[in-house]
């Protein structure tokens, strides 16, 4: 499948024609082009027959046939980064997707924000810690959080310790969810402790109860579930947001079987709002790659720029290929989205709707610290839901920040986190994420939505 009419001019370099923005600047550009060239000569991190096949699963999601669940980290870390962490956030995955099938009926479809979700767009280029005014920390690919001069200089040796970052936990992701870790049989072992003695950790265990009892039925039955089901093990994608555009360039390989560019440094990639400019250079890199690609829909965008990218990005109509996530909050978001939706409608775009409910509804609290209320998340998913029903189109997914870690960062939900408990436990590297807790509250939430709808 050819994704752009511009395909014979595309190249993975083209979108150095264009203005980019949010780039840094390298202070040694030499220094650049060497780890460019030690990245081209690394292996892919994932393949394109991957990203063909997420493809074809988000064709289904678009048809109103299953629900995306995209989740994870708001950025990713150099410094907390170990097997435990992985493999938190994948039980929390997995947790939400099966409350999300067992209480909707939907298969769901799971794509994290990890391996590779490092770079991260900034209002501003500089930011002020107490008497300094510092370069912005643009993720952990480019600068460091540390505020001290030396350490906000961008270095493009960075998007080496990133490769490496990903392929170990890629590495990880794929032992856990095809070497028995992901196995429906294990439901009850993905219930952390702090979540398991939570009101919604014992709702999930009576789901798991009823998986276990309609696993013993089945076999009674005669149903296969040896070695070889589908039950014991799950598919699990990577994304993250196509933002530093030299370091997805170099690592976007000519697939050998049908000519296409594929970027392979995830399944899928995004653009955000802030670079979702139609004739910028990051829309411009993801009109030519074969990948299922996104892009961030905000409450300033309006259906006219919505149609042109749907043109730009998926000119063929290819069903599959291109995701829309609102972000409009809480208080925007039925006012904002039906005229985009019923824009897209009337215009026969193929897409999949997701709802990022967390990006609209950050503010800061009284201590300075981003935060959001978990009621606001909470609503903005409603009301993208109730947008949907009105005008009879399916409310693909949900794309939302979340961590396995028992942090305080996002106010209200399970636990009633208060002003004056986020400090306890605030680790993000950039923004809020729902805790464990929240995450699994919100995965009730959403399930009955998709059941009244």
């Amino acid at each position: 499948m050819t994704v752009s009419s511009r395909s014979g001019s595309w190249h993975p370099a083209s979108w150095r024609g264009f203005e980019a923005l949010q780039l840094p600047e390298w202070p040694d550009e030499s220094v650049a082009e060497a780890v460019h060239a030690q990245l081209r000569a690394l292996p892919p991190l994932v393949f394109a027959g991957e990203a063909r096949r997420l493809t074809r699963a988000l064709a289904q999601v678009e048809a109103g046939n299953a629900f995306v669940l995209q989740a994870g980290d708001c950025a990713e870390s150099f410094d907390d980064f170990s097997a435990d962490s992985i493999r938190d956030k994948l039980k929390v995955v997995l947790q939400m997707a099966v409350v999300l099938t067992y209480g909707s009926g939907v298969p769901v479809l799971k794509i994290g924000r990890i391996a590779g979700q490092f770079a991260k767009p900034r209002s501003s280029p500089v930011e002020r810690v107490g008497d300094l005014e510092l370069p912005v920390f643009r993720g952990h690919i480019v600068n460091d959080d540390v505020p001290i001069p030396a350490s906000r200089v961008p270095d493009p040796t960075r998007m080496l310790t990133a490769y490496h970052q990903s392929a170990a936990t890629l590495n990880l992701l794929r032992a856990f969810t095809k070497g028995g870790f992901a196995d429906l049989s294990q439901v009850h072992a993905w219930n952390q402790q702090f979540v398991a003695g939570s009101a919604e950790g014992r709702r999930y265990e009576a789901i798991a109860e009823e998986i276990d009892r309609a696993m013993h039925f089945m076999r009674a039955c005669g149903v296969d579930l040896s070695a070889d089901s589908p039950i014991h093990q799950v598919d699990l994608f990577t994304s993250h947001e196509a933002l530093l555009l030299d370091y997805e360039e170099a690592l976007t390989r000519e697939d050998s079987l049908t000519g296409q560019w594929y970027d392979c440094s995830a399944h899928l990639l995004w653009v955000g709002e802030r670079t979702h400019q139609v004739d910028g250079a990051h829309v411009e890199f993801l009109s030519g790659i074969g990948n299922p690609v996104a892009s961030k829909v905000g409450p300033h965008t309006e259906p006219d720029e919505v149609l042109d990218l749907c043109e730009r990005l998926n000119p063929e109509q290819a069903p599959g290929r291109l995701t829309l996530i609102a972000r409009m909050g809480v208080e925007s978001v039925r006012q904002h989205l039906a005229p985009i939706v019923k824009a897209v409608r009337d215009a026969g775009h193929p897409v999949v709707w997701e709802c990022d409910p967390m990006h609209g509804n950050t503010f800061a609290s009284e201590s300075g610290r981003k935060t959001r209320h978990f009621d606001d998340v909470i609503g903005e998913i409603q009301g993208y839901f109730e947008v949907h029903k009105a005008l009879g189109t399916w409310p693909g997914g949900v794309h939302v920040e979340l961590t396995g870690d028992d942090v305080t960062e996002c106010l209200g939900g399970i636990g009633d986190i208060l002003e004056e408990q986020l400090p306890l436990r605030y680790t993000t590297a950039c923004d809020p994420r729902l805790n464990a807790r929240q995450s699994i509250d919100l995965a009730f939430r959403v399930a009955e939505l998709l059941r009244a709808g």
